[in-house]
């Protein structure tokens, strides 16, 4: 039987209440409480830098970033620098490994990505990976970025995944936050987004409802749709 899992979708939700809420579902996954769950939601325009810390990949002085209203944090997940913003879907898969499968982290990462490539590819759009970098490409153009922690359990076997995905969906979002810092630390490569891509139109929420069973596909959870008011977690 598949494990369970709930699949929370907020409209927007502020950053650091996100991030706040994800290490409290870590603490309780570590501690053998509650059920893993994916948030699925929008951020108002936000920077974040992980673990590569590469500040001079921000381009905007700390006054552009309040005139743009444009957050930044420094963060605890893996990768460089990137944008969150609305008309993007971000995934949050939290997640117990290593409890009764073998650890394979490196694969976990391949996982998140081929979820995306699949529904891409059920959309027509022949995506895939790029040689040397994380996330989901379509030719030289970056759709969707991958970056995870891997929290060792305390309490149990294991590590407790946090952050995951960035889906680009809306069009033009690339020329919003993204022209602000060298997404990821590559310069070399653009971004682009779902309808930009497709021509068609699309809603964030829309695309989170479609993209759960590819996840479903992937890894072996049992799945649970809630809203904001029944998610379940102690801040």
């Amino acid at each position: 039987m598949n494990k369970p899992l709930d699949v929370t979708y907020i409209p927007m939700l502020d950053y650091e209440q996100a991030w706040n809420r994800q290490k409290a579902i870590v603490k309780q996954l570590d501690e053998g409480e509650g059920v893993e769950q994916m948030l699925l939601l929008q951020h108002p325009p936000t920077y974040t830098i992980g673990s590569q810390n590469h500040p001079e990949h921000l381009l905007l002085s700390k006054e552009e970033l309040e005139a743009k209203g444009i957050t930044l944090f420094q963060i605890d997940r893996g990768g460089d620098i990137t944008y969150h913003g609305p008309g993007q879907l971000v995934g949050y898969p939290l997640l117990v490994l290593g409890r009764d499968e073998a650890l394979d982290l490196h694969g976990y990462l391949r996982n998140l990505e081929q979820v995306i490539i699949d529904y891409l590819a059920d959309e027509g759009i022949e995506a895939g990976r790029k040689e040397a970098y994380t996330g989901v490409w379509i030719g030289d153009m970056k759709i969707a970025a991958i970056g995870v922690k891997f929290n060792r359990c305390k309490h149990r076997r294991g590590f407790v995944t946090s952050h995951g995905f960035a889906f680009n969906i809306t069009s033009g979002i690339q020329d919003e936050g993204f022209q602000g810092i060298i997404p990821c630390g590559i310069e070399q490569y653009g971004v682009t987004s779902l309808e930009d891509i497709t021509g068609r139109t699309y809603t964030v929420e829309q695309v989170a409802q479609q993209i759960v069973p590819y996840f479903g596909r992937i890894f072996p959870y049992e799945m649970t749709w809630r809203n904001e008011k029944e998610a379940i977690v102690r801040l």
